[in-house]
């Protein structure tokens, strides 16, 4: 019994030592992690796992999990009629479960999509301020069954953890904001003026045409930022759910060429393909990869010089594929590079050369470390770019279509 005790005191002190560092972090991810981790530790669980709550759409989605595939389960929405997570939301109670699968909650379609053998289960809901922001997940206890002592501190997890979600959105919403609000001075700007030259008698009409032509261009460009925007805040918040298929990497290389074909014809840069023959499947979401290399080979474009080139290559091994968008363009100084990544980034040596709305670069990296994936950029001033991206193959290979 003594020794119960001093376990349970052990316990409880491990849970003060938690709380106090979750209260000091801030990066929404970073939190999400420590929690899981800490849920599984002290529970002794196999796994854990954190499902987000959107009050307003009224949805709840995987977030973050332990020792599962989880860029398969971020974004996974689970229903809340029909699922044993649905049931912990709704109810706002927690639940205990030896077998999941007698349990006529269970959502089965989980273990479907990846992969994961669920047994036990033990979930709590995560309420601050009366509002319940997701549900805290522990699986399969490695010996016996899931104890009211686990279900205890599980919950003073929760409630120490649900805290620290909160202000962690809080914090990450307002800098996002922020950032946004900032970027939307400079059109805005451009508009206010431009509208108060309209208003002057003594504009000619070819400078009224001018004017609107620039209002034009720059409501273009607001709509870009605001649907970038909307892009990166659903990639960051962990709603945007990859829907997985296996597909012909070599096709869509193609594909993507030959969209921005039109556009590289405009400035005389030539785009080639250098593929293997047996270039591999790759599973991943196609419409969100071919999302990143439409970006990067827009970006090739824009800041190439006329008569350049662009080469996508793609290379493999046993274990990820490889896609590279090469430029000939004016390089990127190495002081630039480590913060080319951030939000609304621009190089101070391309400014003025092509419009931007610095968001294209943090959208692509998202995706593909959503895809347990790389992306890495090698410059040289005044020879050209090459950015890299590295995903994790298919087992089967497939040749292209021609």
């Amino acid at each position: 019994m003594a020794e119960i005790k001093t376990q349970t005191l052990d316990y409880y002190l491990r849970l003060i030592e938690i709380s106090r560092d979750l209260a000091s972090t801030l990066d929404l991810d970073t939190l999400l992690n420590d929690i899981v981790r800490a849920a599984a530790d002290i529970t002794h669980a196999e796994a854990a796992s954190i499902l987000l709550y959107d009050d307003t759409a009224r949805q709840l989605y995987f977030q973050v999990a332990t020792n599962i595939d989880e860029p398969t389960m971020r974004g996974l929405v689970v229903p809340l009629d029909k699922s044993i997570a649905g049931w912990i939301v709704t109810n706002r109670q927690s639940v205990r479960i030896d077998d999941a699968h007698k349990d006529e909650r269970f959502f089965s379609d989980v273990e479907q999509t990846i992969g994961y053998s669920t047994k036990s289960m033990l979930g709590i809901p995560l309420i601050t301020k009366n509002k319940v922001v997701g549900v805290l997940e522990v699986v399969n206890k490695k010996r016996g069954k899931f104890t009211d002592p686990d279900e205890s501190m599980l919950t003073v997890l929760g409630a120490q953890a649900a805290v620290a979600i909160e202000n962690a959105r809080l914090f990450q919403q307002s800098d996002l904001i922020a950032e946004f609000v900032h970027e939307l001075r400079t059109p805005l700007a451009s508009l206010s003026t431009a509208t108060y030259l309209l208003l002057r008698p003594e504009m000619s009409r070819e400078q009224r045409d001018q004017i609107v032509n620039n209002i034009h261009n720059e409501t273009l460009r607001l709509n870009s930022l605001a649907s970038s925007f909307l892009d990166l805040a659903r990639l960051e918040s962990g709603r945007v759910q990859f829907r997985k298929a296996r597909f012909s990497s070599a096709d869509l290389i193609y594909e993507c060429r030959d969209v921005m074909m039109s556009k590289a014809q405009e400035t005389d840069i030539q785009i080639r393909v250098d593929l293997p023959t047996d270039m591999p499947l790759l599973e991943a979401d196609r419409d969100k990869i071919k999302q990143v290399l439409l970006n990067l080979l827009s970006n090739a474009l824009k800041y190439n010089r006329p008569n350049g080139s662009v080469i996508l290559q793609g290379d493999f091994t046993d274990d990820e594929i490889s896609i590279s968008v090469q430029d000939t363009g004016m390089g990127i100084p190495e002081d630039s590079i480590p913060h080319l990544f951030q939000k609304f980034y621009r190089v101070r040596e391309h400014e003025g050369k092509a419009s931007g709305t610095g968001l294209g670069l943090s959208i692509s990296k998202q995706i593909v470390q959503g895809h347990a994936g790389r992306i890495e950029v090698k410059s040289k001033m005044g020879v050209g770019t090459s950015f890299n991206i590295f995903l994790p193959r298919s087992p089967r290979t497939m040749p292209r279509i021609s």
